[in-house]
């Protein structure tokens, strides 16, 4: 048994401070303060030295880390992750592919989940391609293996739904689309415990609750490439953003970058005061792509710019890890740390049916996070073995 002492512990909805943990076999099977709590006999001591103590966090969308794509090196890239407190991720591979390309991606990444380096990746989060055209699946490249819109038909994702239902957590979906029913009830038949999400989308509140019944919980990075509003002469319209915001069974995806650039300080607040720290997830979303310099912004190191088609200068992604997410959280919205984990941890791993980890609980995964106020990670514990040391 190992007793990590010293620790101010972070629980699902509030502090326990000087406490002690214990945790053998990969599981928590106990806590409490340590003055009232005793140490057995024989216990291997881990000091907290008065860190907060909380639950690995649990990236439910990201794209990339340690310079690579999922998609080309997932072992590699859970490493910058894992680093910075990320115990659980779900590898998400481009909204924009071919069908050859997807099966060897869901390969690829099913091959690192069976092995020890890749024991952080929880699944898969596939984005696309199932989405809208208008945000990103149209490419102007061609030829048999260019990105192209994908239509929710048999031929295309029943090849998908073969090599992947078991580890596909989340599919991203456009409510809005032709047939996109068929393709839901399909992924249902697979795999009864997948989640669906709107993911750059044009739909109406009413066509993303006709999904719901399914299992769509999820917005994917809410209030960013999430919607038309249509202005109509007497009043403001609504879009993909309302729907998410309205219904409470849905999840709403946080890109929170340090300037607010991704969603704006006051956006997420008032998604706060909606939603409430039970229903907000926060995600990495981070992507790879090469730097481009926008005047005024030089300064900013934590998200991604692209060139559109029409030559303009747009965000894709972010550079964030989940622990500067949290922190940027904080930042803009006043959240506590104890709100933070929430956001950061429990209400991702509950959103895409992680339910051995996320919290602070007798019988939980030993995946923990040591960390100071501002979410500097000093030590992670991954299965109840310390990886990671600061």
């Amino acid at each position: 048994m190992t007793a990590i002492i010293n620790a101010e512990l972070v629980m699902r909805d509030h502090l326990i401070p000087e406490a002690v943990l214990f945790m053998e076999d990969g599981k928590i099977t106990g806590f409490g303060e340590m003055r009232t709590t005793p140490i057995p006999e024989g216990c291997q001591i881990i000091d907290a030295k008065g860190a907060y103590v909380g639950p690995g966090l649990v990236d439910i969308h990201s794209h990339s880390g340690t310079g690579v794509r999922f998609a080309d090196d997932p072992v590699k890239a859970t490493q910058e992750h894992l680093q910075c407190g990320t115990t659980s991720i779900l590898a998400t591979p481009s909204t924009r592919g071919t069908l050859p390309g997807y099966l060897e991606t869901l390969a690829r990444i099913r091959e690192a989940m069976n092995t020890p380096e890749g024991a952080t990746i929880a699944g898969v989060y596939m984005e696309g391609p199932y989405i809208n055209a208008g945000y990103g699946s149209m490419s102007n490249q061609k030829g048999a293996n260019a990105p192209r819109v994908f239509d929710p038909v048999p031929e295309d994702f029943e090849p998908l739904l073969e090599a992947g239902a078991d580890i596909i957590r989340v599919w991203g979906t456009a409510p809005e689309r032709e047939n996109i029913e068929v393709f839901v009830k399909a992924a249902k038949k697979a795999n009864p415990d997948v989640r669906f999400a709107v993911t750059h989308s044009e739909a109406t509140p009413q066509q993303i609750e006709a999904l719901m019944p399914y299992g769509l919980c999820i917005g994917t990075h809410h209030t960013n490439a999430t919607g038309t509003i249509v202005n109509y002469p007497e009043c403001r319209g609504v879009c993909v953003d309302e729907g998410v915001n309205y219904n409470d069974g849905i999840y709403a995806e946080l890109i929170s970058d340090s300037m607010g650039i991704h969603v704006d300080p006051y956006m997420q607040r008032l998604v706060r005061k909606i939603k409430g720290d039970d229903k907000i997830i926060l995600i990495s979303d981070q992507t790879i792509h090469e730097p481009i310099p926008v005047p005024g912004l030089e300064h900013v190191t934590d998200l991604n710019f692209t060139y559109r088609k029409d030559g303009d200068i747009d965000i894709s992604g972010s550079k964030l890890t989940l622990n500067v997410a949290c922190r940027n959280y904080m930042k803009h919205t006043g959240a506590s740390i104890v709100d933070a984990f929430k956001v950061g941890s429990y209400n991702p791993s509950r959103a895409v049916g992680l339910y051995d980890r996320g919290e602070i609980r007798v019988g939980q995964k030993a995946d923990l996070v040591f960390v100071d106020i501002k979410m500097n990670v000093k030590t992670v514990v991954l299965n109840g073995k310390v990886v990671v040391e600061n």
